[in-house]
């Protein structure tokens, strides 16, 4: 019997407000329909997933190390976290788990203190500036990378 692997798709801090929040740096669409989406190509994929959006650092802290048990990847949007939280760095790299960080828009081409990450560091690889599709690409990476 093949088990399947499972990642860990984490949404930080007011991605909840996606469709609403700034749309013309984050685009129209919601966190349900990118949860959608990810869903969709999970499935083609063989891979489950699991996800969960939080606007507290502990939440998603005990999210990363939950996934020690169950999961064999992550893919993460830190949100603003991005900048400030070496709690989900630390967390990210005990675990041992490959993670792929994603953004919605370019924090590259966005303010100073936005060019800076905590988490690119411990990730496998960073996909940001295309919309919704980041995360379709960051899932699509992570796959690869799992069946090696």
């Amino acid at each position: 019997m093949t088990v399947k692997k499972r990642v860990l798709v984490l949404h930080g801090p007011n991605l909840n407000l996606l469709g609403v929040r700034e749309p013309g740096i984050y685009g129209s669409t919601t966190l349900e329909e990118i949860n959608r989406s990810l869903a969709v190509l999970a499935a083609e994929s063989g891979v489950e997933i699991r996800t969960l959006q939080s606007n507290s650092e502990g939440a998603l802290v005990d999210a990363i190390q939950g996934a020690m048990d169950d999961c064999q990847g992550i893919l993460i949007n830190p949100a603003a976290y991005t900048h400030t939280s070496v709690a989900l760095r630390d967390a990210i790299a005990a675990t041992g788990l490959p993670a792929v960080e994603v953004h919605l828009s370019n924090i590259h081409s966005r303010e100073a203190f936005r060019q800076h990450s905590y988490i690119a560091p411990v990730a496998v690889g960073q996909i940001c500036g295309f919309g919704p599709d980041s995360y379709l690409l960051g899932l699509r990476a992570l796959i690869k990378r799992l069946e090696k």
